[in-house]
C-alpha cells in the first residue's frame, strides 16, 4: 500500500552527518520544485565505526520518522556507509509504499552504462573502500570492467574544515590521485558525498581527459527520473526546505554553508529520547 497524500508531500533525505547536503543541494537544483527535508543523524557520526545492525537499526528509525511523522514521499540515503549497510532492510520494509534510493547503486548504473569505459577508479573514505561493497557490484554488473579502489582519508576532514580550492587542497588531492592504482583510469567515482566539493579540482588535474561520477550529481538525477516514473513529481514547491539534526552545535551549522552553499538553519530533532 502506498502512503495516502499527494505528490506534492516532502522528499526525505539523510546521512549520518552533513555530508549530505551536497546530495541535497544537487536535488534543489534539478527538482527546484520539490520541498526537501535533510536529516543528519550528528549525534552518532561517524557510521563507519559501528556495526551493520546498529547502522540499520539507525536508518530504520530515521525512515520511520521522515516517513510517519514527516509524510515524506521518497527516501534517499545520502551516505555511503548507510547505503552499504542498510538499504536492503530499508528497501524491503518500505517495498511498495515509497521509492528508496541509496547513493552507491545509481553510480554504478552509470559507469556501466558508458561503453566507453575500460577502466574506473574508485576513491572514498576507508570503510567505504574497506567495506568492498564497489568493487563486489562493478565485478558483478559488468566482470569485463577494470576498476582500482583507493581509500583516501584525509578529503573528507580537509573538507569539513573547509581546506579545498587552495594550494593545501591541491597538495593532498594530487598525492592520492598519482597513486600508481588509478594510472590510465577513464572516469573516476567520487564514492563520498563530501567529494563533490572538490570535483573542480580532481578535474582540472585530469585536464578534462577523465570522466567524474559525482554521487549527488547522478543521485539527483536518478530520484528525478522515479518521481517522474510514479507520478510523484511536484509542479510548484510547497514550502521551505527544513534540515534537521541530532546533535546540534554551531560548528555543524558553520559547515553546512560548505556543503550546501547558501546558509540554513539547522532545527535539533528528539528522535532518540523518543526511543
Amino acid at each position: 500500500m502506498k502512503m495516502q497524500g499527494d505528490k506534492n508531500r516532502t522528499i526525505g533525505i539523510f546521512d549520518s552527518g552533513i555530508g549530505g547536503l551536497t546530495v541535497a543541494n544537487a536535488v534543489s537544483k534539478i527538482l527546484p520544485n520539490e520541498q526537501l527535508i535533510y536529516f543528519g543523524d550528528t549525534a552518532h557520526l561517524p557510521y563507519g565505526d559501528k556495526s551493520k545492525e546498529l547502522i540499520q537499526r539507525y536508518a530504520l528509525r530515521i525512515t520511520d520518522f521522515l516517513l510517519h511523522e514527516k509524510n515524506c514521499k521518497a527516501i534517499v540515503i545520502a551516505c555511503n556507509t548507510a547505503s552499504a549497510a542498510a538499504y536492503e532492510a530499508l528497501r524491503d520494509k518500505y517495498k511498495g509504499v515509497v521509492p528508496v534510493l541509496n547513493v552507491i547503486d545509481p553510480m554504478i548504473e552509470a559507469v556501466i552504462a558508458e561503453e566507453s569505459i575500460q577502466k574506473v577508479g574508485i576513491i572514498a573514505t576507508k570503510t567505504t573502500i574497506t567495506s568492498g561493497v564497489y568493487q563486489e557490484k562493478f565485478t558483478r554488473r559488468k566482470p569485463t570492467l577494470q576498476f582500482a579502489a583507493l581509500a583516501t582519508p584525509l578529503l573528507a576532514s580537509m573538507i569539513e574544515e573547509g581546506f579545498y580550492n587552495n594550494n593545501i587542497s591541491r597538495a593532498v588531492l594530487e598525492s592520492y590521485l598519482e597513486n600508481d592504482s588509478l594510472k590510465d583510469i577513464d572516469a573516476l567515482v567520487l564514492a563520498c558525498t563530501h567529494y563533490p566539493l572538490i570535483k573542480t579540482e580532481i578535474n582540472n588535474f585530469y585536464k578534462g581527459k577523465v570522466k567524474i561520477f559525482d554521487s549527488a550529481e547522478v543521485v539527483a538525477k536518478k530520484l528525478k527520473l522515479i518521481l517522474e516514473k510514479e507520478g510523484l513529481a511536484s509542479e510548484t514547491k510547497s514550502g521551505k526546505d527544513i534540515f534537521y539534526v541530532t546533535d546540534y552545535t554551531q560548528a555543524f551549522e558553520q559547515t553546512t554553508r560548505i556543503f550546501y552553499g547558501t546558509e540554513i538553519y539547522l532545527q535539533q530533532s528528539e528522535i532518540w529520547k523518543e526511543v
